[in-house]
């Protein structure tokens, strides 16, 4: 039974919440962000302390599965449009490198061909070093997505550990054959 859906959520300064019904739109300083709440679930907003509290409507499964859910969901915008998310990938690897041209990220990571990947409007890409790439955004589920999606093009091998990983990603490195 989840416990998660009961803790409330905590407003920090400078984010503003407007409830219409079962939608949820949240300014901060980042940016806004809105999301339309199940029907079983609802929210209030307790103005004199600065916090959200949701309730079921039902007492049944599929509310009790909503209830969790959406209270994370609810709290993970706040944190985007108030501090935002970020993703930190490393390339390591001889010749492996990135850089940006544009907004666009450019990766040479051993194939025939640089690859090239444009982010959406929302996502910001930054590079340090050609070996450091940090993923900046409001929507979490969206800088998980493009970092993945990024890891996905050449993941870390497990002989040698060449590939692009997460920063403070942990690879088992095998043993190689055994020589004569």
């Amino acid at each position: 039974m989840s416990r998660i859906g009961k803790k409330n959520i905590h407003l920090p300064q400078n984010t503003n919440i407007e409830i219409i019904e079962n939608n949820v739109n949240i300014t901060g300083p980042k940016g806004k962000l809105s999301y339309k709440l199940p029907e079983v679930i609802r929210i209030k907003h307790n103005i004199k302390n600065q916090t959200l509290s949701l309730y079921k409507t039902h007492e049944n499964k599929e509310a009790q599965k909503l209830y969790g859910l959406s209270r994370t969901l609810v709290n993970n915008m706040i944190i985007g449009v108030y501090k935002g998310f970020e993703k930190k990938l490393n390339i390591q690897g001889v010749g492996y490198r990135s850089q940006l041209q544009g907004k666009n990220l450019i990766l040479n990571v051993g194939y025939s061909h640089p690859i090239i990947i444009e982010p959406p409007e929302d996502i910001t890409i930054e590079v340090e070093n050609n070996i450091n790439i940090t993923i900046k955004g409001i929507k979490k589920e969206k800088v998980g997505e493009i970092a993945a999606q990024i890891r996905r093009i050449r993941p870390p091998e497990p002989y040698k550990g060449k590939g692009i990983r997460y920063l403070n990603e942990k690879i088992n490195i095998k043993v190689g054959k055994a020589g004569k």
